[in-house]
C-alpha cells in the first residue's frame, strides 16, 4: 500500500506515530511561513502542517499527493470539534505529488451555486464532495442490507434478460436494432414483470433481483430513463405475506442505515380513503390540512361553479393575509396543472368572508362555510368543483403546496403507510377501460367472479408502500388462472389474437400448473434518496442524466454514422414483411 493510514482514521491515540497518507489537497491556508492543508481521502480529512513553506509551495487544490509525517495533538485552542480528526494534525516531513490537477470548474469544498449541468458534466469531481460521496455510501450500505434480508428469507437471486421483446407496460420502450436479423429489434425491459412470473411457474417460489429498468417517458424533473428497483416475487402467498416481507426489508434498511425504527405493522389506508382525505394515492401524513367534501353543503347553491358532481375544499392557515399578487399566483399555479383556476374565500379576522366567490354565496352558505371547512379567522379556503377525480387531484396538489409554503411539513419525521384496494380499471377516455396497475394484477377475492360486470367498481389485490408522500414500492397478487386472465383481457378490449401476440409466451407457460403468486418492487433510487436526505434521485445515482435524458458527461445520446446505421439494419425491413 502507498499509505499506512487513512486520513480520516487518525485520533489522539496516534500521536507520536510516523504515518504515510495519500489523498487530495483540500483547503490550503498560509500563515506566515507555516502552511496548513486539509488532506482528504475516502475516509475523511485531516490537517497537515508544513513547517517550511517551500515544501508546500507547489501544492494546489485537488493535487493528488503522498505525505509522510508525524501525528501530534493540536495546540490547545486550535482543536476543531466539528471534525473527527480535529484533535490532531500531521507535521509533514516529506511530500510527493502523485498527480497534478488543472484549475477546477467549480470548488470541491462548499459547492453552493453550482449548476446541476456543471456538476453532472464533471461528475467525477462532484463525487469528491462529501455530501455526494456520503449518498453513494448510503446507497451501498442499503443495498448490502437488502441482500442480507432477502437471503435470510430464502430468496433466490436471478438476473433476467436486458434484451427482450417489446411488451406494453405503460411507457414507450427503448429499442435496440439487431444486426444479425436486420429489421428486427430488441426492447430494453421496463420491468422484469413477465420474467419473474415465469420464474414462479418454474418453481423457484422466491425470487428477487436488483433490476435495471428502462422507460422512454416524457420529461419530468425527477425521472431517469434508466433506473433500479428491488424486484420481488413469491409463490403461495397472499397480500399480508408480501406486506410483511416489505416491512422487514424497509425496516432493516432504515434501522441500520439511519437508526430509525419502523413502527410495524404499518398503518393501511384504502385508495378511496386516501383520495377522499388527501386527494392523492400517496398521501403525506406529516401534516394535516385534509380535504373537506362540500358537495352536500352546496347542494342547493345558486353559484353555478359549485353546481357540480363534487365540490371540495382545503384550508390554508393564515392565507387571508396574502396579497392580490399572491392570490393571482395561485390561479397561475392551478392553470399550470391543467385546471381553469382555484376558487377561494378569505376569512377575515372578524369572521367575515371576502374574495370573489363570497359575493356569490347565500347568507346560509356564508354563515356556515368557515365552520364546515374547518377554517379559522385569517385563513383562506381553496375550492375545486367538477368531477371527483379531477377536483381531488387539484386539491391534493394544493394541500402539498400549502404545506410547503406554510412550513407545515415536519421534515424530521418519517411517515410510512400502505395504500391498498386500488381500482382494477380506469376509463381510457375513449369509452373503454385500461388497467390501473397492469393486466396481470388480480382482483380482490370478493371481486374474483364478477369484476368484468362492474369494471368501474372492481378493486385490485394491490398494495403500495408510501413514505413521506412518495410511493417507494408497489405490487399485487397476480392472476394465475387462464380463465380469469381472459376475462381481464376482454374488459381491456384485448382480443385473443392480440393477447397471444403480446403475451403468448407467458400464457403458454400458464398452461402448466402455475402457482398462485404475487410480488412487489421498490424504486431503489427513490429509497436511497430518502435515506440520504437528497432532493432528487440524481443525488444517489453515480452518473445520472438530466431531466431531458441528456448526459452532460459523455454527451449521450449522440447521432450515429451512416455506416453504423446500415450495419445495424436500422432501416431494414423484416424478412417476413419484405
Amino acid at each position: 500500500m502507498i499509505r499506512t493510514h487513512e486520513a480520516g482514521s487518525l485520533r489522539k491515540e496516534h500521536a507520536g506515530q510516523q504515518v504515510t497518507l495519500a489523498g487530495w489537497v483540500g483547503r490550503r491556508r498560509d500563515h506566515g511561513g507555516v502552511v496548513f492543508i486539509d488532506l482528504r481521502d475516502a475516509s475523511g480529512s485531516c490537517q497537515v502542517v508544513f513547517r517550511e513553506e517551500d515544501d508546500a509551495h507547489g501544492l494546489r487544490a485537488e493535487y493528488c499527493v503522498k505525505v509522510v509525517g508525524q501525528v501530534r495533538v493540536r495546540p490547545e485552542g486550535n482543536e476543531n470539534p466539528e471534525l473527527p480528526t480535529g484533535a490532531i494534525e500531521v507535521v509533514a516531513s516529506e511530500v510527493e505529488v502523485l498527480s497534478e490537477s488543472a484549475p477546477l470548474p467549480f470548488p470541491i469544498e462548499g459547492g453552493a451555486g453550482i449548476s446541476e449541468e456543471a456538476r453532472l458534466k464533471y461528475r467525477y469531481l462532484d463525487i469528491r464532495r462529501q455530501q455526494v460521496a456520503n449518498a453513494m455510501r448510503a446507497r451501498s450500505k442499503a443495498t448490502y442490507l437488502a441482500h442480507q434480508v432477502m437471503d435470510e428469507h430464502g430468496f433466490v437471486y436471478v438476473e433476467t434478460p436486458t434484451l427482450t421483446r417489446s411488451t406494453p407496460e405503460g411507457a414507450r420502450d427503448f429499442l435496440v436494432p439487431v444486426r444479425l436479423q436486420p429489421g428486427n429489434w430488441y426492447a430494453l425491459p421496463q420491468s422484469p414483470q413477465l420474467f419473474k412470473q415465469l420464474l414462479m411457474v418454474g418453481g423457484l417460489e422466491r425470487y428477487y433481483q436488483l433490476a435495471r429498468c428502462f422507460r422512454d417517458e416524457d420529461l419530468r424533473a425527477d425521472r431517469q430513463p434508466e433506473f433500479t428497483q428491488i424486484d420481488v416475487e413469491m409463490s403461495f402467498v397472499d397480500q399480508d405475506d408480501v406486506i410483511a416481507l416489505g416491512e422487514a426489508l424497509i425496516g432493516r434498511v432504515w434501522k441500520e442505515t439511519i437508526g430509525y425504527e419502523l413502527p410495524t405493522p404499518l398503518p393501511r389506508m384504502t385508495y378511496a380513503e386516501a383520495m377522499s382525505r388527501f386527494g392523492s394515492d400517496k398521501p403525506d401524513l406529516r401534516f394535516g390540512q385534509e380535504l373537506v367534501e362540500m358537495t352536500e353543503f352546496f347542494a342547493e347553491t345558486t353559484f353555478r361553479v359549485f353546481q357540480a358532481p363534487y365540490v371540495g375544499a382545503v384550508v390554508m392557515p393564515g392565507g387571508a393575509s396574502q396579497t392580490r399578487k399572491e392570490l393571482d399566483g395561485w390561479q397561475e399555479w392551478a392553470r399550470s396543472r391543467g385546471a381553469k383556476g382555484l376558487a377561494y374565500v378569505l376569512v377575515g379576522e372578524d369572521g367575515t368572508l371576502g374574495g370573489p366567490v363570497a359575493k356569490n354565496l347565500s347568507e346560509t352558505e356564508t354563515a356556515g362555510l368557515a365552520a364546515k371547512a374547518g377554517a379559522a379567522p385569517g385563513d383562506a379556503i381553496f375550492f375545486a368543483a367538477g368531477t371527483a377525480a379531477a377536483s381531488r387531484d387539484l386539491l391534493g396538489a394544493a394541500r402539498l403546496e400549502i404545506g410547503r409554503r406554510c412550513g407545515l411539513i415536519d421534515e424530521s419525521a418519517w411517515s410510512f403507510l400502505w395504500v391498498v384496494d386500488a381500482p382494477m380499471f380506469e376509463e381510457d377516455g375513449e369509452g373503454g377501460w385500461t388497467a390501473v396497475h397492469h393486466p396481470f394484477t388480480g382482483p380482490k377475492p370478493e371481486w374474483a367472479d364478477n369484476f368484468q360486470d362492474h369494471p368501474g367498481e372492481a378493486l385490485a389485490y394491490a398494495y403500495d408502500m408510501v413514505c413521506n408522500g412518495m410511493e417507494i414500492g408497489g405490487g399485487s397478487i397476480r392472476i394465475h388462472r387462464a380463465e380469469m386472465q381472459q376475462r381481464v383481457f376482454e374488459v381491456l378490449g384485448i382480443s385473443k389474437e392480440e393477447a397471444e401476440s403480446k403475451f403468448g409466451f407467458l400464457l403458454e407457460a400458464f398452461k402448466y400448473g402455475p402457482p398462485p403468486h404475487g410480488g412487489i418492487a421498490y424504486g431503489w433510487d427513490r429509497v436511497c434518496m430518502l435515506l440520504s436526505g437528497g432532493d432528487s434521485i440524481r443525488d444517489v445515482i453515480a452518473f445520472p442524466k438530466t431531466a431531458s435524458g441528456f448526459d452532460p458527461l459523455t454527451g449521450a445520446p449522440t447521432p450515429i454514422t451512416g455506416e453504423q446505421r446500415k450495419e445495424a439494419g436500422v432501416d431494414a425491413k423484416p424478412k417476413a414483411d419484405a
